[in-house]
């Protein structure tokens, strides 16, 4: 790990399963599913073939499979998607290539579909504060509503 950022170089060729808290940098090929709690970067000659679920990527390669982005995913100017979207925020440069269908999500839905993809339990939501109780308006003196 190099500053906090995994990373999987060119000519490495992985298969499985890649969960990680931290971004997370693809120049090789992977095969699996990659859960990550940060960022993904997916470089040019990246080749991927599996779902990828993370807060947001930066997609330049080719990927079989589908994304799942709690926030934005950047399709760059010469990638190749064959699969679904669902995001919260989609960024289309030209020339990107996308072959599928595109679901706008919210956090919750994320949440949702991470644990089902990843096995993994939703996290849990922080408690509320308590909400302190309106007072009652005083009537209008002009009888108004």
């Amino acid at each position: 790990m190099t500053g906090g950022v995994s990373c999987i170089s060119a000519g490495t060729v992985i298969k499985g399963e890649i969960n990680t808290p931290t971004d997370l940098q693809i120049d090789g090929t992977f095969e699996g599913k990659v859960y990550s709690k940060g960022k993904v970067k997916v470089g040019e000659k990246a080749n991927i073939k599996g779902d990828i679920v993370c807060q947001n990527v930066e997609f330049c390669g080719t990927i079989a499979g589908n994304f799942y982005v709690k926030d934005t995913l950047s399709l760059k100017a010469g990638c190749k998607v064959e699969g679904d979207l669902n995001v919260r925020r989609l960024q289309v440069e030209l020339d990107a290539r996308f072959n599928g269908n595109c679901r706008m999500i919210n956090e919750a839905e994320f949440d949702k579909l991470a644990a089902q993809i990843t096995g993994q339990p939703l996290p849990q939501a922080a408690p509320q504060a308590a909400q302190p109780q309106q007072q009652p308006r005083p009537a209008n003196p002009f009888g108004q509503k």
